[in-house]
């Protein structure tokens, strides 16, 4: 039997650029990455804690200059 553990948590971050025709990875600044021990390509789980949404997807290592600025 495998069991599905939580690992890593990153609690009440804030999204400061969406792409709204785009579903797919979620971009992260390198060193929350790194702080928190996700690797890029990891499944991950989003929760948004103001309605309860949730999905499923893998982060992407982004620096926070090139976050904000594609």
């Amino acid at each position: 039997m495998q069991r599905l553990m939580l690992k890593s948590k990153l609690h009440r971050v804030t999204v400061t650029h969406s792409e709204l025709h785009y579903e797919g990875s979620c971009a992260i600044d390198e060193n929350l990455l790194e702080a928190a021990d996700i690797r890029e390509y990891q499944q991950i789980d989003i929760y948004n804690v103001s309605n309860g949404e949730r999905f499923t997807t893998y982060p992407s290592r982004r620096s926070a200059v090139r976050a904000l600025f594609p």
